[in-house]
């Protein structure tokens, strides 16, 4: 089941068919019981041919945080980044540590959707997308669902200092999310593979590939850590860490185009500004 937001209806996507639900999106997807409600709804729910064009990001007042060094390429990119001002120690210590890399990262209002345009910084040189299985939990903590997130960011920044780590990551059109949320009573296969491709000028200039197997921490860790002193009265979005790094010779330009993919969850477009 994949569940997408608009400005009018949430739908819902089941067996090629979409059908429309008129809720309160934070209601609706704060229930620790989302898969079984939703295989209810397309039961009494009126359907539409096609999904309608104009999607949002799937996020209403839910935090968007984040996880870092999940993977080994992560911890490498990241002591690469930060090795002139001593901080490639830090990386190290912490992808071998009990307790993980955690941050806030964005509100609703710092967030697009699919098709939207995200941003770099102006006071950055070196900036990249970061594809990331991203976990939508409720309040409770129960993860009912899964989506496809870009966290940006700015290596140029977060190596100058690791301290600098929020003003690399937090700012305006710093993450997209979408275009729906995968919902299954399932965890997700460990094959399942993230992918990214980055066209500039209709050229690709970049692609890579990592499965989720390869993350060293399981999600139910992540959501553990991030919910242990917060509370998240509407739920929480948890981005689960990068395995996908470009060289260190390529930084985003304006008008480049994003695409991450995961399998069973979908595709999520978006031009730099």
């Amino acid at each position: 089941m994949k569940i997408y937001k608009t400005k009018s209806d949430i739908v819902l996507e089941h067996e090629g068919k979409f059908f429309l639900h008129k809720e309160d999106w934070d209601t609706f997807i704060n229930d620790d019981n989302l898969f079984f409600k939703t295989q209810k709804l397309v039961q009494s729910s009126s359907s539409v041919n096609e999904l309608p064009r104009e999607l949002l990001a799937p996020v209403g007042s839910q935090e968007l945080w984040a996880c870092g060094v999940t993977y080994l390429r992560s911890k490498v990119g990241r002591q690469e980044e930060s090795k002139a001002s001593g901080g490639g120690d830090f990386y190290a210590k912490v992808y071998e540590a009990e307790r993980p890399e955690v941050f806030f990262k964005a509100t609703s209002n710092r967030i697009v959707g699919h098709g939207a345009k995200v941003r770099t910084r102006k006071d950055s040189t070196w900036d990249v997308p970061e594809p990331e299985l991203t976990l939508v939990v409720t309040s409770s903590g129960k993860i009912v669902g899964y989506t496809v997130g870009n966290d940006m960011s700015s290596r140029s920044i977060e190596g100058e200092n690791p301290l600098y780590l929020p003003q690399a990551k937090t700012y305006d059109g710093c993450a997209a999310v979408g275009p729906c949320i995968y919902v299954t009573d399932k965890p997700l296969d460990k094959s399942t593979t993230i992918r990214l491709e980055i066209f500039r000028q209709g050229k690709n200039v970049f692609r890579d590939s990592v499965a989720i197997s390869q993350m060293k921490r399981t999600p139910e860790e992540l959501v553990s850590f991030v919910y242990r002193e917060c509370s998240f009265p509407h739920g929480c979005l948890i981005m689960t860490g990068t395995g996908i790094v470009p060289p260190n010779d390529f930084t985003l330009h304006s008008g480049d185009e994003i695409q991450i993919s995961i399998d069973t969850i979908g595709t999520l477009i978006n031009i730099v500004r």
